[in-house]
């Protein structure tokens, strides 16, 4: 890979320029990524390794994207100090947590990513309830995340609701006191950390003399408590570049922010405030597409094409599907990516949920089951349907954490949690997880029953079975559920990924999977505003959209096809429309 020259617009140059902390607002396809590298090497050239800089991100594939560019580009090298690339919750961690342990524990600080995965459950026929259902500070039940567990507060008597809070207070202290936290319980020390003067001076110190800057990108994904230790960090007298697309804003769960995103802007001085417009990734019908995707109170102008394609006029597609998501919709867009000589090993179906992204490829998906035959075939299913390394790489660790589970290691421990008591690497694992999953592809020559294929796994699996009581075929039960599942992918087609796994990324074409559940709610949210509870299935239609570089197609239940089609044209882009 070799970066072409670097030709900047005025606004990059301001940006590569800029000495200060800088609040800066990035359209799609703006060239963030390069000019992070622009101003990394124009830094390092000044301060000769002396000081290095911080890159932040709030994904790994976010952060694994710009690692590849600087690494191309010459600006980091093995080890990377002085500088640190890296997710934000990483920085944390390094920096604010680790090396000064957890207050009032001796034992080390160990992260367990899964933690609050861990099951609640006072007596047996107690209704089990993962760890996140309870608040961190109380210990209470929280109603909404335990009702959609299936828990109704309201329906369960005093004595069995106390049961389960007190089981998870005891749980929490009990990892509290080994030293085991999750990301959510650093971010919480690194702010009871901060509060400290005395401590937070001489921390502050220590980092401004490490890092000669930090760059924050995808700073739409920060939620309140991320921007008081950015905050933190500006006071310290460390130079801050917050780089966000507020209408990307998809990670609501995690609590990431919009409006108080704009009240931290408002904190930075007027030429602090720094535009990156400009869209070098999409043709023109693109950018006024995905104009239209953004929410109508703040959709602001066009984003001008500039780059390569900025001529091409390939129209967006909507097809229009009767009915639920299926193959037919991967089906029509093979066709279109592959008549555009597109590879489709880079065109991805996106989705908002795993499940609608499968039926888009007739990738064959159950129900979530704790039975192990089903989950193991699953796992080898999404491998082998998985047409991009991404995606096979997800399915061999929920490989891996289904035959820990077969052969009885987990042993009340999470996944995260298991690989960290055992200080397993993916070195270690993987490969043999991997020689696994390829010698389970269902080959119907072989396999003539869905018992064949288990007994196949049984062997492949029974060898390193931990001695419970239990047999392999205990474990692995036959199940008539298993040949639906058991087929045989097809030569070529596109991969599903989520939309959540592709922010940061581009590529020639990508078909958007819009549901019957969701359409009808983000059509009215963009033309009207409400219902305000949409709002982020809308900012998720703009980041996937926002990543086609020549073909955008949507696939749209035929009921709000006809209304799609109208609403992205308000901006006069050539739309066409078939149904399939």
């Amino acid at each position: 890979m070799t970066l072409d020259a670097f030709i900047p617009t005025r606004e990059q140059s301001d940006i590569v320029a800029h000495d200060r902390s800088a609040f800066i607002i990035a359209c799609p396809g703006a060239g963030k990524t390069r000019v992070m590298v622009e101003r990394c090497r124009g830094l390092t050239a000044r301060t000769k390794g002396r000081r290095g800089v911080a890159l932040l991100s709030f994904t790994n594939a976010a952060v694994h994207e710009l690692e590849t560019r600087l690494r191309h580009a010459n600006l980091i090298v093995e080890p990377t100090f002085p500088d640190f690339v890296g997710t934000f919750d990483g920085f944390v961690w390094q920096f604010i947590l680790a090396p000064f342990g957890i207050p009032e524990c001796e034992n080390a600080p160990r992260l367990i990513a899964d933690l609050d995965r861990r099951i609640v459950q006072p007596f047996e026929k107690a209704h089990p309830l993962p760890l996140s259902c309870f608040d961190r500070a109380t210990g209470e039940i929280v109603p909404a995340l335990a009702k959609a567990k299936g828990y109704d507060v309201a329906k369960k008597a005093a004595g069995v609701r106390k049961a389960s809070e007190t089981v998870a207070r005891t749980m929490r202290k009990r990892f509290r006191d080994r030293g085991e936290v999750d990301f959510e319980d650093v971010r919480s020390i690194a702010r009871e950390r901060l509060a400290d003067r005395e401590l937070s001076e001489r921390l502050g110190n220590a980092l401004a003399a490490r890092f000669a800057e930090i760059i924050v990108d995808e700073a739409q994904d920060c939620n309140p408590h991320d921007l008081e230790i950015i905050s933190w960090l500006r006071t310290a007298g460390i130079p801050i570049k917050v780089i966000c697309d507020p209408h990307q804003s998809i990670y609501e769960f995690r609590g990431g922010v919009t409006d108080h995103l704009f009240a931290f802007r408002d904190k930075f001085e007027e030429e602090d405030r720094l535009p990156m417009t400009g869209n070098f990734r999409s043709n023109d019908n693109i950018c006024k597409a995905i104009a239209m995707l953004r929410s109508h109170t703040t959709r602001g102008d066009i984003d001008k094409p500039v780059g390569r394609h900025k001529a091409d006029q390939t129209p967006v597609h909507i097809l229009s599907y009767k009915g639920a998501v299926s193959a037919a919709i991967g089906t029509r867009f093979r066709e279109l990516a592959t008549g555009h000589s597109f590879d489709l090993a880079d065109c991805p179906i996106l989705a908002s949920t795993v499940d609608s992204g499968a039926k888009s490829i007739g990738q064959p998906r159950i129900e979530k089951t704790n039975d192990l035959s089903l989950r193991l075939a699953s796992a080898v299913m999404e491998f082998h349907y998985g047409f991009d390394t991404g995606n096979q790489l997800e399915a061999i660790h929920r490989a891996h954490a289904v035959i820990l589970s077969i052969q009885g290691r987990l042993a009340g421990k999470t996944y995260n949690q298991y690989l960290t008591s055992e200080q397993m690497t993916a070195e270690t694992w993987r490969p043999k997880i991997l020689s696994i999953v390829q010698q389970l592809r269902f080959d119907p020559s072989i396999d003539t029953t869905a018992n064949g294929w288990l007994a196949r796994a049984r062997a492949l699996i029974a060898p390193e079975m931990i001695a419970n009581g239990l047999s392999i075929a205990q474990r692995l039960k036959s199940n008539r559920e298993l040949a639906s599942l058991l087929t045989v992918p097809p030569p070529a087609s596109a991969a599903s990924r989520t939309i959540h796994s592709v922010k940061g990324k581009e590529f020639p074409a990508v078909c958007v999977v819009m549901t019957t559940a969701t359409a009808k709610g983000i059509l009215d949210y963009l033309q009207t505003g409400e219902p305000a509870k949409t709002g982020e299935d809308a900012r998720k239609l703009y980041v996937a959209a926002s990543r086609a570089e020549r073909l955008l197609v949507f696939a749209s239940p035929r009921s709000q096809a006809a209304r799609l089609k109208s609403h992205l044209e308000t901006l006069h882009a050539t739309v066409t429309l078939e149904e399939i």
